[in-house]
């Protein structure tokens, strides 16, 4: 199993790219979102994927963080979402945005998403609700992981590496999210509900710190009336 390419870009089409690495060219299906992030044809890549394996047909999906990849494989293990309609609602949300909306309940969010109709958002939403506060938790881990179990293939690298081959930062968004759902959780609220709070706060105060996220989660916790 393929789980990190590293080569040089040569080709970007509407919904792939081709990685050459080492003179072997892989073609990676990727999310809008990913594609308009990548650098320029012939500039060096990192990419995490994952493999589709069907009777007739081998697909890599190639995602620019590990919570991108985990939130694909979690999409695509909900009844009637393919790898199609799982990269569609990356591409429309990102991976924080679908984690946000999903721990919300949010399934109009996800319907937003090509493909996607009003069913299988809410079918997402339910099924994957209880799953969202793990991942979340776990998001700056997974956005700062620099190597995974799997097959890593890397290509020589280019004599003169252009700027932006620097394999993308996390945002601080992320970090500041799971951070905030790990000390909720510590405080004793349940995964469910810190999700939520956490998703909240994160939505109302975008780029919000860790400190400042907590604060609005327990207001949002705190009992009304």
């Amino acid at each position: 199993m393929i789980g990190k390419l590293t080569g040089v870009l040569d080709h970007i089409g509407a919904d792939h790219v081709i990685l050459d690495v080492r003179g072997v060219g892989y073609i990676v299906y990727v999310s809008e979102r990913t594609r308009m992030a990548l650098p320029s044809r012939g500039a060096p890549v990192s990419l995490y994927t994952d493999m589709l394996v069907q009777e007739t047909n081998l697909q890599l999906f190639g995602f620019t963080t590990l919570l991108e990849k985990e939130w694909y494989r979690l999409l695509t293990s909900v009844q009637g979402i393919g790898a199609k309609a799982a990269m569609a609602i990356l591409g429309t949300l990102g991976p924080e945005a679908t984690g946000r909306a999903i721990a919300l309940g949010d399934w109009a969010a996800v319907k937003a998403a090509p493909g996607v109709g009003p069913k299988i958002a809410q079918r997402v939403v339910n099924e994957l609700k209880d799953k969202a506060p793990t991942v979340m938790a776990m998001g700056s881990t997974l956005s700062e992981a620099v190597a995974e179990a799997g097959e890593v293939i890397e290509a020589d690298a280019p004599p003169a590496p252009a700027p932006k081959a620097a394999k993308p930062k996390p945002k601080a968004s992320a970090s500041a999210e799971a951070e905030a759902l790990s000390a909720l959780q510590n405080l004793g609220y349940g995964p469910a509900d810190a999700a939520s709070a956490v998703a909240q706060a994160a939505q109302d105060e975008a780029g919000a710190s860790t400190s400042d996220l907590i604060k609005a989660a327990l207001r949002l916790l705190a009992p009304k009336g």
